[in-house]
């Protein structure tokens, strides 16, 4: 048995990868639920500068692009197909990437989820956020699964790339 860190076929980095993204849509989902029906409009300090804090992002990242709903929303699904895609054209992929490719697919799809479900209707929801550090835009847990999953990513290809033989462009 291979380790998550070999390489592992096409089928196998999705069978990593969508679980992974399941369950970070499952775990997103349910914090979401907790934080609109638990807070109200007042935050709750919870330790040093973190306090949870209910907002709704109806734009981008950090709040920018307001009412662009709909844009967000296709970009997003756009996104997750390509990485589907490319996962399944690998010959070989790193259990590593496939980690963090299930964590920015969940991610993505977490944030679609409420766009889709929640608030004014079909792709005019607003995504919930809830954790504030106070000095760091307020974010929620599928915002930290993208950003993780593409710092993972990336540390992945720095390190990979730093192991691999130096290639020469010469005949």
């Amino acid at each position: 048995m291979s380790s998550p860190a070999a390489g592992a076929a096409p089928g196998r980095a999705l069978r990593v990868a969508v679980p992974v993204a399941a369950g970070v849509v499952v775990v997103d989902q349910l914090a979401k639920h907790w934080a609109v029906g638990s807070l109200g409009a007042r935050p709750r300090h919870v330790w040093w500068t973190l306090q949870w804090n209910l907002s709704y992002n109806r734009g981008m990242a950090f709040s920018t692009g307001q009412n662009a709903g709909v844009l967000i929303g296709l970009v997003a699904l756009a996104v997750v197909a390509a990485v589907v895609v490319a996962l399944a054209r690998q010959r070989v992929t790193p259990g590593v990437v496939a980690v963090a490719a299930g964590l920015v697919i969940g991610g993505a799809l977490g944030n679609v989820a409420d766009r889709l479900f929640r608030g004014r209707g079909w792709l005019h929801g607003s995504v919930v956020d809830f954790i504030d550090f106070q000095w760091f835009p307020i974010f929620n847990l599928a915002d930290a699964a993208i950003n993780v999953g593409a710092a993972l990513y990336l540390i992945w290809a720095v390190v990979a790339d730093r192991r691999s033989p130096a290639r020469s462009d010469a005949p």
